[in-house]
């Protein structure tokens, strides 16, 4: 009797990698190295962070805070960086972070840190499209259009109306795009690295040849400014240090380069080096176009009224045709940027459903027929949606203070994640097994400086911004709180309460899916 061998094909380098690591080959594997460094360097997007959050640095600290403090932050950031490509290039895959620290710590350390990834993730999908619906609004605005919605409007809570509206319609659009085309979202973030460099020259050149005055290097790289309301002689030790948040909000993210590493060639290699050359080029760029900013702000008063924003230094320097076209460049940035988060809340979400972890994992866990995980995408962005859904009312200003809020928990939740796995390799010392790419000896220090640095970020950014936020004061209001340490204990509270009454029986981390007959 004849006899019939089954053909299996063999299994290129990546898939044999991801083998190892108890995985088979699900996702579709088309992603570029460059892809994969473009899509982080389109999460940090320098024409999101730097225009969104520049007030919080103008207000607490001035110019100093931005021309000093943001290449000396990105320095630090760049430790956090290298400790995290090391990680990245030994453990290829979507889970990212939560794999990193259950191999280097095992179950308990991979569910805190997987779930405060996925909550950061969740934030910065919430923060950055909400941001990108604000500047979308101003700019329709000066266009004057009057489309169902009348983007003219003055009045500060129809703004908002308009600007959560905006929101919805633009999470809508980043999950159509997630779910039908990994492709076209993989060419978009091609397309927006480009778009970040050229929009950047333009940016440039804009403040540089427009204005009609430009601000001294004394003022430049030393003028200080103190809007928080709090004590001058708390500016070096308390004020400055608030005003990190730019840097430090902008610099988020660039984890996507590991969670997209399943769907990388030579993963190994490009996933590490998409995550440090993100930071390091992004780093560059944005320092170019904070400091046009810095040079072109020559109305202070008008600025500071206005609230120290981008928004501001951009309509008080230039014509208006110039001011419409930064703010067109950067809210398409800004759009970019927002893709790419959820492509990488996803691809997590889908990693961590798979071993089990969130509530309703089969569900999450599916793929479409063009091997995308259709319903993580749509949980990252109603996710996202209900996080944000107090910012429809703000304050007496107009202010949406649950964005702020969303963005400083973005911040601490994300850089929590990065530091576990880098504090657990730092604690394996030369028992660690790298990757093809790896610091070598120089761990020792670099993870400890990042340790250091994350731990005290998130001291910094607990703190209230503003004397009407200092809790059990006088004068406080609810408006001006910092919600962002709140948030977070009531998160470690609900995730230990799941733990200790579901997940320790049933969680046991990454869960092989692999053939291991079809690997030997």
């Amino acid at each position: 009797m004849e006899q019939t061998t089954a053909v299996v094909s063999p299994l290129s380098d990546d898939e044999r990698a991801l083998a190892e690591l108890g995985y088979k080959q699900e996702l579709k594997r088309g992603w570029s190295s460059f892809s994969n460094f473009a899509i982080s360097f389109t999460i940090i997007s320098v024409l999101a962070g730097p225009f969104t959050t520049f007030s919080q640095a103008w207000n607490n600290g001035g110019p100093i805070a931005i021309s000093i403090a943001w290449p000396l932050v990105s320095i630090l950031i760049l430790a956090v960086g290298f400790s995290m490509a090391e990680l990245a290039s030994a453990y290829p895959t979507a889970g990212g972070i939560y794999y990193w620290a259950y191999r280097l710590g095992g179950v308990r350390w991979a569910w805190f840190t997987g779930w405060f990834n996925l909550l950061g993730l969740v934030a910065i999908v919430a923060s950055v499209d909400y941001a990108c619906a604000i500047f979308m609004n101003a700019t329709f605005g000066l266009y004057g259009l009057h489309f169902i919605l009348n983007f003219g409007t003055s009045k500060p809570q129809d703004i908002l109306y308009h600007t959560f509206a905006l929101f919805a319609l633009i999470l809508l659009l980043h999950g159509l795009l997630n779910v039908f085309s990994s492709q076209l979202v993989s060419l978009f973030n091609r397309v927006s690295v480009w778009w970040h460099v050229i929009g950047v020259g333009v940016i440039i050149v804009l403040l540089i040849a427009v204005p009609a005055h430009h601000q001294s290097l004394a003022w430049v790289f030393g003028h200080r400014i103190n809007n928080s309301g709090f004590s001058h002689n708390m500016y070096w030790f308390y004020i400055l240090p608030v005003g990190f948040l730019l840097t430090m909000y902008t610099f988020t993210g660039y984890d996507a380069s590991a969670h997209l590493s399943e769907e990388t060639r030579d993963a190994s290699q490009a996933a590490a080096k998409g995550i440090w050359r993100s930071i390091f080029f992004s780093a560059l760029v944005g320092w170019f176009v904070l400091l046009a900013l810095l040079f072109a702000a020559t109305h202070v008063g008008a600025i500071n009224t206005a609230g120290g924003t981008a928004q501001s230094v951009l309509t008080t320097s230039l014509s208006t045709a110039a001011a419409k076209a930064v703010l067109v460049i950067s809210t398409i940035g800004q759009f970019f940027c927002g893709m790419g988060c959820v492509t990488a809340a996803s691809r997590m979400n889908y990693a961590f459903s798979r071993d089990g972890a969130v509530p309703g994992h089969r569900l999450w866990r599916k793929l479409n027929a063009l091997r995308t995980p259709t319903w993580s995408v749509l949980f990252v962005t109603g996710a996202a949606l209900v996080l944000t859904l107090p910012a429809i009312k703000g304050d007496k200003a107009g202010t949406p203070v649950a964005f702020i809020a969303v963005t400083q928990l973005t911040t601490i939740g994300l850089y929590v994640a990065y530091t576990i796995p880098v504090f657990l390799r730092w604690r394996m010392g030369d028992r660690f097994e790298p990757g093809s790419w790896t610091l070598g000896r120089k761990y020792r220090w670099i993870n400890l400086i990042a340790i250091f640095w994350v731990g005290l970020n998130v001291i910094i950014f607990s703190l209230p911004a503003v004397p009407a936020g200092v809790w059990f004061k006088h004068g406080f209001t609810w408006s001006a709180a910092n919600y962002a340490p709140l948030v977070t204990i009531v998160v470690l509270i609900l995730v230990e309460l799941y733990w200790q009454v579901f997940a320790k029986r049933h969680f046991r981390g990454p869960v092989r899916t692999v053939d291991d007959t079809a690997l030997a």
